[in-house]
């Protein structure tokens, strides 16, 4: 099978790079040409440097040959470019057409996960989609250290075909037909990585952090009932593993925001200075609407949205936090 990879940022280079090794032609599709011929000729990532990319792998900036290359095309552009991309990918689509997302993220204005997205805007069928996530920072991946990802998808064939398509003697891939569940502990948890970061900026220890963790994952699942997700699904890669890396590694860029933040830099400041995209702020902007659709209370993510977009004072928030109603762990 030919793999089309729309987006080059790093994580969809690391997952080219993966199938590329395997011996796959894998055409990647860059927005801007002058970085696309960069690419192409250096074999380099402006990024990821520690690697040459393999020469399974072409790079161009002309979407429609990137769209009609791929059997399976692979998404791996930001959560708020998805609808638009999917929208202009679509009239290449054909009925054996599968698409495996990358971004993680709610959409904000009508809450939905990124698969649900782009079944509404293409039409193509539920179990043609697969959410691939996981603890799986890009600079491991190209280094070939062992990672393991969940194929969230109703078809368990194409998750199937997923599973043995990518997995290799680094890479490692599971199944889980809960794609509802994978999708919100893979978005949520950047918003707790967030909140994991703020604790290190402010100067709180293991404690504190291990708190966010703990009642983190508490509020993630939470919400996955809530939307119709299963429990079980938020132990998993995508929940419990994907917060882990995501809240610890010096990787995560949303860790990254959260210490700038609590070390009292303003989000524009620090989104300004950074090459790369964290996804949990634009997810963070989703949370109210979370909340009242669901009727559900979500103290920690909405401290993370009262910190980043009403500049609420993370010393004042934390104290709110802690002085809360008391109540039993399991509520």
């Amino acid at each position: 099978m030919n793999v089309s990879v729309l987006g080059c940022g790093t994580w969809g280079s690391a997952v080219a790079q993966a199938l590329a090794d395997k011996g796959i032609a894998v055409t990647a599709w860059q927005r801007h040409e002058n970085k696309s011929l960069v690419m192409e000729s250096s074999r380099r990532h402006p990024i990821l440097t520690d690697f040459e990319f393999n020469s399974n792998i072409t790079f161009t900036a002309n979407f429609d040959n990137a769209i009609a290359f791929g059997d399976i095309i692979i998404l791996a552009v930001p959560s708020h470019a998805v609808r638009e991309v999917i929208s202009q990918a679509s009239k290449e689509f054909t009925k054996d057409t599968i698409i495996v997302n990358l971004a993680k993220g709610i959409e904000n204005d009508t809450l939905m996960t990124m698969s649900q997205v782009i079944h509404g805007e293409s039409g193509i069928k539920e179990g043609q989609i697969v959410s691939l996530y996981g603890p799986s920072h890009a600079e491991e991946v190209v280094k070939k250290l062992p990672t393991t990802l969940v194929a969230g998808c109703v078809e368990k064939n194409t998750s199937t075909l997923i599973q043995e398509l990518m997995s290799s003697e680094y890479l490692r891939i599971y199944r889980n037909d809960d794609i509802l569940g994978v999708e919100i502990g893979g978005s949520l948890k950047n918003v707790m990585a967030i909140a994991a970061g703020v604790c290190d900026g402010i100067g709180y220890g293991d404690n504190s952090k291990a708190a966010i963790l703990t009642r983190g994952i508490k509020e993630m699942t939470k919400l996955g009932l809530k939307m119709g997700a299963n429990e079980s699904t938020f132990s998993g890669l995508s929940g419990i593993g994907d917060l882990i890396v995501t809240a610890l590694s010096k990787h995560s860029r949303n860790r990254f925001v959260g210490e700038k933040i609590g070390r009292g830099e303003s989000l524009d400041k620090v989104t300004e200075n950074m090459k790369m995209v964290a996804e949990g702020v634009n997810t963070c902007k989703a949370i109210p609407g979370l909340v009242n659709k669901y009727e559900m209370e979500m103290p920690i993510s909405q401290s993370i949205y009262d910190i980043l977009f009403n500049k609420k004072d993370p010393l004042k928030i934390v104290k709110e936090l802690m002085t809360r109603k008391l109540g039993p762990e399991n509520s």
